[in-house]
């Protein structure tokens, strides 16, 4: 169940991210950028994420592709250094010219390539949480941000509370 949820969620964020760029309308293929760090400190982290867009490219690709078309990874290594973040974000859009890329795990990281996603006109799917108070056009923040977790926590918190004391 979690994992045809998964398959769909994923699925749903590539026919929006298709259905808004003109370029995988004109290609055959659609481009995905993997962009996490597979050696470095947080590989342990990251390189199931690149794992699990790997599966999930290929069961879209079991299923008949998206929107007609077959759908590529295309897998970068930032080695968990921010700087070379920004430069794979680069490769992807300018040299692999992907279509939108999946990636990303820490705050700084983000910060990093942020930049270049907004010079380059690229699509990039935040996959966690962070700390709010930033806004692009061209970033899907999917993870929840700590207000949206915090206050409703204080708020059941406080319900639970004032009902258990009657």
């Amino acid at each position: 169940m979690k994992r045809n949820l998964l398959s769909l969620a994923a699925a749903g964020a590539f026919a929006v991210s298709m259905a808004f760029s003109g370029a995988a309308n004109a290609a055959d293929t659609i481009k995905v950028g993997v962009l996490h760090s597979l050696s470095g400190t947080m590989a342990i982290s990251e390189t199931t994420l690149k794992d699990t867009m790997l599966m999930l490219v290929d069961d879209l690709n079991r299923k008949g592709g998206l929107l007609g078309k077959k759908v590529e990874a295309v897998v970068v290594d930032p080695a968990f250094n921010w700087p070379l973040f920004a430069e794979k974000m680069r490769e992807l859009l300018s040299v692999h010219k992907v279509d939108v890329v999946f990636g990303n795990w820490t705050s700084v990281s983000r910060k990093s390539v942020l930049p270049v996603v907004e010079e380059l006109n690229g699509l990039l799917f935040y996959p966690v949480q962070y700390e709010g108070e930033e806004s692009s056009r061209n970033v899907f923040y999917t993870g929840a941000a700590p207000n949206q977790q915090a206050i409703p926590a204080v708020e059941y918190l406080m319900t639970a509370r004032s009902t258990a004391k009657r």
